[in-house]
C-alpha cells in the first residue's frame, strides 16, 4: 500500500490550520509507536491538547493489530488499514437486552499501521500507526486519506500531520448524502457521504441535522441507494457464509449481540462494517465496535455479565481468541476471513461448511452451495464444529456461525444464483466483488425497505384540501401504538414481498423488532423528517394562497378567527427566525404572513379594527411603527412594517436582536 506518486506537499511552507473548520471533519491526527518497554505510546497528536490522557491510552491500545494477527515474514514491510470505534463517557451496560452501550459521543479511529521487520533492530522490527480521529463514520473519506497521510508521515515525519490538517481545514462542511470533491494537495478525493438519517447517535450531528429530510443520494441510475458503510466489501467478508446472510440480517435487525472473529483487524473491521450496512436504510442503533480489544473500558463491564444474564445489543469485531472464553455467554458468534499465508495459524483446505468455491468465473449458484454444504465431508465437519463449539477456532480457523436463533427469513436462491465466482485472479476477483456487492446490497435494501413498509402510514404527510384554509397548525401525524400496529398487521399482512420470503412466524419478527434497540431511534428520526416535511408543505400552501380570494368566502367570525391564526403563525415564524432555526424561505414566509395579516385586518369592521389595535404588540405589527414587539420568553424584536392592502405587496421586516 503506497501513496500515489503524483501527490506532493510543499513542506518548506508553514501551513495555517483553521481549528474550527478542522473539527467539522477531524478531531485529531495521531502518530503512535509501539515501545518495547513502555508499550503503546502517542508520539504526536495534532492539534495538541484535544485528547485526555485516558483517551490517548485507549486510542493507542486500539491502534495496533493483536500479536496473533501480525505477519511473520521478517523480510518485508507490511501496511494495513483498519478502524475502531470508542465511546466517551460510557455508561455501564445493564442486563436488559433492550439497553445499549450509550455514550454522549463516539470517536472513530482510522488506522494506517506499518510493521517493519529489520534484524538490526531490537526484537527484529518496529511498529508504528498513523491515526485519524473523527466523530463521523466517513470511511469513504478517511480510508483514502490514510493512504496519503500514512506513507507521507513515514517519508517526512510529524510535519505531514500538520500539512494534511491544513488541507482538511479548508474543506467545505460535510454534506451528508452527497458526492463531494475534497482537495488534498495536488490531488482530490471524490467521496460519497452516507445520508444523515443513517448516521448513528453520537456522530457529531445534532438531532435536527440527523433528521434532515434530504433524500439519500443516488450516485447514478445504476447504483444502490447509499447507506452507512456502503463502500464495505459485503461479498468478500461473508463469501464463505453466503447462505447465512439472511440470518445475520435478522440478528442485526432485532439488535442481537454478536461476536465477529477474524484473523486480522482489516478483516474483522470489514465484516462489522458490512453487517451494519446490511440493514440500510434502517438506522443501526446497536453499539458496534469494528476492532475491539481487552483494553477497552467496556470489556470489563461485558466480562462481568453472568450466565443467564442478557447481553446488551453490541457487535464486537475481534482478532484475539481470548474473547471466546471471556465472553462465552454471548449468544451469537461469527467467524470470518482467511488467516495470512505466513501466519502461525493452521489454514484450512476448505474454508467453511458452506464452502468457498473457486475455479473459472461463473455463477456462484445455490446448487453449488447446496452440494458443498451437504456433501458427506462437509456434513461431518458441520457436526464436529457444532459439537466442539466456537472453541474449535483455538486450533484452526474456520468460517462458521454458532447461534441457536432460528431465522424467519429464507435465503433467496435467485440472488445466490446471480453471484459470480471470480476464481483466483486478484484483479478479476476485485471487479467481480463490486458486481456481487451491488447485487447483494440491492436485495437487502429491497428486503429492509419492504419490511419497514407497514410503518409508512405513520410518516404520511398531508396538505390542505382544496378550498380550505392553510392558516392553521399542520395536523399531527397518526399516533403509534405497538399493540394496535401488530393487531392491524396480523389482519392485513405485511405484503407479498415479505410473505414470499418469510416463514409463517413473520409477525414474531416484527414483535422482536419493536422491542429491540433499532426501532425507536429509527422511528423517531423518520417521524421528525415527516413532521418537518409536513410543516414545509403547509408553509408553501400559505405562501401560494390568495388571501383576498379566501376571505371573500368567509363570514365575519371566520375572518376574525383567520386574523388570530395568521397572527399566531407570524409570531411563531419570527421566533423561529430569531432562534436561528429558520429555513431559507423563513423571511419570505414572514413577509407573506405579514401581508396576509394586514389584508385580513383591512376587511374587518371599524369597531373590530379598534379592538385589535388596543393590543400594543398587534398595533406595532399592523401600523409599521418602530415600536418594540415583545415576545414572551424571548429577547425583544424591533419590527418595522410597511402597511399594505394587497396580499401581493407584503411589506418589509427589520429585526434587531
Amino acid at each position: 500500500m503506497s501513496r500515489s506518486p503524483s501527490f506532493k506537499v510543499r513542506t518548506e511552507l508553514s501551513p495555517s490550520v483553521d481549528s474550527e473548520s478542522l473539527k467539522r471533519w477531524v478531531v485529531a491526527f495521531c502518530a503512535i509507536r509501539f515501545d518495547l518497554e513502555q508499550g503503546q505510546l502517542v508520539e504526536e497528536c495534532y492539534p495538541h491538547g484535544v485528547l485526555s490522557h485516558d483517551e490517548e491510552l485507549e486510542i493507542a491500545y486500539s491502534s495496533f493489530p493483536d500479536s496473533v494477527s501480525q505477519h511473520q515474514n521478517r523480510s518485508s514491510i507490511h501496511d494495513c488499514i483498519f478502524f475502531f470505534r470508542i465511546c466517551r463517557n460510557a455508561k455501564p451496560p445493564t442486563g436488559n437486552g433492550n439497553a445499549s452501550l450509550k455514550s454522549s459521543e463516539y470517536l472513530y479511529g482510522y488506522v494506517f499501521n506499518r510493521q517493519r521487520h529489520d534484524e538490526r533492530l531490537k526484537r527484529g522490527g518496529e511498529q508504528k500507526s498513523v491515526v485519524i480521529l473523527s466523530h463521523r463514520p466517513y470511511s469513504s473519506v478517511f480510508r483514502p486519506l490514510l493512504q496519503i497521510v500514512g506513507p507521507l508521515f513515514f517519508d517526512i515525519g510529524k510535519k505531514a500531520l500538520q500539512h494534511i490538517a491544513a488541507y482538511v481545514s479548508k474543506w467545505p462542511p460535510p454534506l451528508p448524502g452527497q458526492v463531494m470533491d475534497l482537495p488534498i494537495g495536488n490531488a482530490s478525493l471524490k467521496v460519497n457521504l452516507p445520508p444523515a438519517l443513517s448516521l448513528p447517535v453520537g456522530s457529531g450531528l445534532s438531532f435536527e441535522e440527523s433528521a434532515s429530510p434530504a433524500v439519500p443520494f443516488l450516485a447514478n441510475s445504476q447504483s444502490v441507494l447509499q447507506g452507512l458503510f456502503h463502500d464495505s466489501d459485503l461479498f468478500g467478508s461473508f463469501r464463505g457464509l453466503l447462505l447465512q446472510l439472511w440470518l445475520l440480517w435478522e440478528l442485526l435487525l432485532i439488535g442481537e449481540p454478536m461476536l465477529i472473529i477474524a484473523p486480522t483487524p482489516p478483516q474483522c473491521c470489514e465484516a462489522v462494517a458490512s453487517l451494519v450496512s446490511l440493514v440500510a436504510p434502517l438506522l443501526c442503533s446497536v453499539d458496534f465496535r469494528p476492532y475491539f480489544t481487552i483494553h477497552d473500558p467496556v470489556f470489563a463491564q461485558l466480562n462481568s455479565i453472568q450466565e443467564g444474564e442478557a447481553f446488551p445489543p453490541v457487535i464486537l469485531g475481534v482478532t484475539n481468541l481470548f474473547f471466546l472464553k471471556a465472553l462465552r455467554n454471548i449468544p451469537h458468534i461469527v467467524s470470518v476471513g482467511s488467516p495470512p499465508l505466513n501466519s502461525n495459524r493452521v489454514s484450512l483446505s476448505s474454508r467453511s461448511s458452506t464452502g468457498r468455491i473457486s475455479g473459472r468465473p461463473e455463477g456462484l449458484g445455490f446448487q453449488q452451495l447446496s452440494l458443498k454444504k451437504f456433501s458427506p465431508s462437509s456434513l461431518l465437519n458441520a457436526v464436529k464444529m457444532r459439537r466442539d463449539g466456537p472453541l474449535c477456532l483455538m486450533t484452526e480457523h474456520k468460517e462458521a456461525i454458532w447461534s441457536t436463533y432460528s431465522a424467519t427469513t429464507k435465503p433467496d436462491t435467485s440472488i445466490l444464483n446471480r453471484l459470480i465466482d471470480a476464481g483466483l485472479s486478484p484483479r478479476v476477483e476485485e471487479s467481480m466483488s463490486v458486481v456481487n456487492n451491488e447485487i447483494l446490497r440491492r436485495h437487502f435494501l429491497e428486503l429492509t425497505t419492504n419490511f419497514l413498509a407497514p410503518f409508512s402510514p405513520y410518516f404520511r404527510t398531508t396538505i390542505p384540501s382544496e378550498g380550505s384554509s392553510p392558516y392553521t397548525e399542520a395536523p399531527s401525524l397518526p399516533t403509534f401504538d405497538a399493540n394496535e400496529f401488530l393487531a392491524s398487521l396480523s389482519a392485513r399482512g405485511p405484503g407479498k414481498f415479505i410473505l414470499k420470503r418469510m416463514k409463517s412466524n413473520w409477525l414474531d419478527l416484527y414483535r422482536r423488532f419493536l422491542n429491540g434497540p433499532n426501532f425507536m431511534p429509527w422511528f423517531r428520526r423518520r417521524r421528525a423528517v415527516a413532521e418537518q416535511e409536513q410543516d414545509r408543505l403547509w408553509r408553501q400552501a400559505r405562501i401560494k394562497t390568495d388571501i383576498q380570494l379566501l376571505i371573500s368566502k368567509f363570514s365575519e367570525v371566520e375572518i376574525v378567527d383567520s386574523f388570530n391564526l395568521i397572527e399566531r403563525l407570524l409570531l411563531k415564524e419570527i421566533q423561529t427566525q430569531q432562534s436561528g432555526k429558520g429555513g431559507d424561505d423563513s423571511m419570505v414566509t414572514i413577509q407573506k404572513l405579514r401581508g396576509d395579516l394586514q389584508a385580513v385586518f383591512n376587511v374587518l369592521s371599524k369597531d373590530m379594527q379598534q379592538v385589535m389595535l388596543s393590543n400594543p404588540q398587534r398595533a406595532s405589527l399592523l401600523h409599521g411603527s418602530s415600536e418594540v414587539t415583545n415576545i414572551p420568553g424571548h429577547p425583544v424584536i424591533q419590527v418595522a412594517v410597511v402597511s399594505s392592502t394587497s396580499p401581493r405587496d407584503c411589506g418589509s421586516v427589520l429585526f434587531i436582536f
